[in-house]
């Protein structure tokens, strides 16, 4: 068929009311309506869906549409409805969720001609009634939509796309267009090559989206940031994507108590559901959808102004793509995700016991992201890079990287001593040990490996440990070192390590970025770590601080016992002046208000009269009790000396479940007596010595940090609960 570019405008204006098309969307329809294949690589909101339905509408026969998600169906098909009046047989999807009197409907449209678009999950279309009925029809071409799909090196990889190739053979040969807004070089290679289309042209629009801002937050304290930051924005759509539906549900949870209006969407949620809270966000009755992945593919809503990130995606490419459903009006859009190496670690978790060629494939996808996150280089140009494209300026003027630069150093004497240590040690170990050694920092597990008498012990203890943890995972990022997911994290050289160590050259590493360890998803006990976000008061906070130091020694207690450094720039942000609003803030709560709040409410009120502060005191993070009766079933228990594993069993948790939920107790100000218990599980000996640790040596609350000092002989458990009891007993 051929069609000349009058007629094409005549159409587009007919069916879709635009004056002109887009791009290069005019020479891909017209290079589809001659017969040809394509390959469409555009970035979201581009207009990948008028390349195919355009053409559908002008061509002989039914265009067959295969779609990843009968939501995306629906939309497009409703949509191309509307373009077309009264004729509601033009576009059909098949899918699982239709009715026999639906697929019967279906099957009579399609046969009489009347069928342009048919819109079909790749699962329907191996079934052999479908492929039957489909062999009676004449096709006019087949569009592959989200062809990223079809790569297990794309972000949503799909096992079924595989076979399509076999299943539009057996059907009838008639042209493909595949189309994707995120493809690498590697990616669009495998697409061809599984479709049987090396031979399609390939029009690549720009993957540039010059209205977005990126920006990488440390994820300390989201939920607090997230509602701050939609406040600051009242009334902006936006998307959340969260990588578990648990935290999904409980997010969308938190917002809604904090009176922004918002609905969750996974696909734990029955079908209905779904649909009607995707539908009330279009149809704005609510501003914020909280997601996993499965929301947001072809969705055309052109106004969402943020997309955020609560955890890291598991890729660059689902990154840009979720990034992508921001501004596509071509208006404000702002893209916020938060990172944390815990993030990491638990993606890494999840590749254990997966095929090893899946878990070299996730490993190096889950590199490119933290490479990304970690970056001080303009995001864009690493955006862009990433797909293929080069972007020549220096500063894009719209990212966190470009707008407040990060210091730099050249790291090459770091990264060789860091090499040298890892080579002369017979075992590999974790980063922690590694970066203690190089620090100088003795403790029982290097002791007991004798790893203080090595050379290289202290070598570079003009650093603290948390900067050589950093040089490692850069040295990671760079292929100069490896960890490896199976051996639980252990650190080994690659061949590029060494021939560095042989030929050094200049290696500019980030100073002074530094990510906190982050949050659990079951965890609701604050982090221990200092908020990286700032915006507090800094001379309240300095004040705050010296206060503290002086009731820590007035009191023989650590400073962490007391309130930590999170708490205290949660103050000087809040400027709280009653015990009210002092539990409100981050790790307090009413126990720790009370026994330790006088005199830093007393302190701050001062500070605000005297300088005539306007207090934010319409900010408060309002929590949601939907655990209150786990909470009051959990007190009532342990009252009862009833057995941590029974109260476990009980409420349907695990051993670190129900832990964590204590901990959100004990931290929110709550005396509990764990003695019966921890005196059945652990000689006195273990317990005192760990009891003496946060008595005596602890710097802070962390686990991790205890762990490492204690050795391999102190179970995480055991230390869990030594914790909750020095808290009830000292700090609450």
């Amino acid at each position: 068929m051929d069609i000349d570019s009058a007629a094409l405008h005549s159409k587009l204006k007919e069916f879709f009311g635009f004056d002109s098309f887009k791009g290069s969307q005019e020479e891909i329809i017209s290079h589809l309506v001659k017969g040809n294949n394509a390959f469409v690589l555009m970035p979201t909101g581009g207009g990948k869906s008028l390349c195919y339905q355009l053409p559908a509408l002008v061509m002989d026969g039914t265009a067959i549409v295969v779609s990843p998600l009968i939501a995306l169906m629906k939309n497009q098909v409703d949509a191309i409805r509307g373009f077309v009046s009264g004729q509601d047989g033009i576009a059909h999807f098949l899918n699982s969720s239709l009715t026999k009197v639906q697929i019967a409907e279906v099957k009579e449209d399609l046969l009489s001609g009347v069928t342009k678009l048919l819109y079909v999950a790749p699962e329907s279309l191996t079934k052999a009634e479908n492929i039957a009925l489909l062999k009676e029809i004449k096709i006019s071409f087949y569009a592959i939509d989200e062809a990223h799909c079809i790569s297990e090196w794309g972000h949503d990889f799909r096992p079924e796309y595989r076979r399509l190739r076999a299943i539009m053979e057996d059907i009838g040969n008639a042209p493909v267009i595949a189309l994707t807004a995120t493809a690498t070089p590697k990616v669009q290679s495998d697409i061809q090559k599984n479709l049987g289309m090396q031979d399609a042209k390939v029009f690549k629009s720009s993957f540039n989206r010059p209205n977005l801002y990126y920006e990488i937050r440390d994820k300390s304290d989201p939920k607090r940031e997230i509602i701050r930051f939609i406040k600051q924005h009242p009334n902006r759509s936006g998307i959340i994507y969260c990588l578990s539906r648990k935290k999904v549900e409980e997010l969308a949870g938190l917002l809604n108590v904090n009176g922004i209006k918002a609905l969750p969407y996974h696909a734990g949620l029955d079908a209905k559901t779904r649909a009607e809270n995707q539908d009330k966000f279009l149809t704005e009755e609510i501003n914020v959808i909280v997601a996993t992945i499965a929301f947001g593919m072809g969705i055309d809503k052109p106004d969402v102004r943020f997309v955020i990130h609560y955890d890291i995606p598991k890729s660059i490419e689902g990154y840009y793509q979720e990034t992508g459903r921001a501004g596509r009006d071509g208006k404000e859009g702002n893209c916020i995700a938060f990172y944390s190496y815990k993030d990491i670690q638990k993606l890494e978790k999840f590749m254990q016991g997966k095929p090893v060629a899946e878990q070299e494939i996730g490993k190096q996808l889950l590199l490119e992201t933290v490479a990304y996150a970690e970056s001080n280089q303009c995001r864009r140009k690493l955006l862009l890079n990433y797909f293929g494209e080069s972007y020549q300026q220096d500063n894009c003027g719209a990212c966190d990287n470009c707008l407040h630069p990060k210091k730099r150093f050249d790291g090459r004497e770091e990264m060789c001593l860091l090499i040298e240590l890892v080579q002369s040690m017979p075992e590999h170990f974790k980063t922690e040990h590694l970066a203690n050694i190089l620090s100088g920092v003795s403790n029982a597990l290097i002791k007991s490996y004798k790893h203080d008498e090595l050379e290289l012990f202290g070598a570079g203890k003009e650093h603290s440990v948390k900067f050589w943890s950093a040089v490692i995972h850069q040295g990671i990022i760079l292929h100069l070192l490896d960890k490896d997911i199976e051996s639980y994290g252990l650190v080994s050289v690659t061949d590029a390590g060494l021939a560095f160590l042989e030929a050094p050259y200049e290696l500019m590493l980030t100073e002074e970025r530094e990510f906190v360890d982050g949050e659990d998803d079951d965890d609701d006990a604050p982090a221990a770590a200092v908020r990286g976000g700032g915006g507090g008061d800094m001379m309240l906070l300095s004040m705050l601080k010296d206060l503290r130091k002086s009731m820590s020694k007035r009191l023989n207690l650590q400073t962490w016992v007391i309130f930590s450094d999170a708490s205290l720039e949660d103050m000087s942000i809040m400027y709280p002046v009653t015990y009210d609003e002092l539990k409100n803030c981050q790790g307090v709560g009413e126990g720790k208000a009370r026994k330790f709040g006088k005199e830093f409410i007393e302190l701050i009120g001062k500070y605000v009269q005297e300088n005539d502060i306007d207090r934010p005191d319409d900010f408060v993070v309002k929590s949601v009790v939907n655990k209150s009766a786990n909470k009051v079933f959990i007190i009532q228990s342990i009252d009862r000396k009833h057995s941590l594993e029974d109260i476990a069993g009980n409420r349907g948790l695990d051993m670190n479940e129900l832990l964590s939920e204590i901990e959100a107790i004990v931290y929110s100000g709550t005396k509990l007596n764990l003695n019966y218990y921890i005196e059945q599980i652990m000689d006195e000996d273990t317990m005192q010595d760990i009891y003496d640790y946060f008595l005596e040596d602890a710097e802070t609350d962390s686990i991790d940090e205890a762990m490492n000092e204690l050795g391999p002989d102190y179970d995480e458990q055991c230390i869990r609960l030594v914790r909750l009891k020095f808290l009830c007993e000292v700090a609450n």
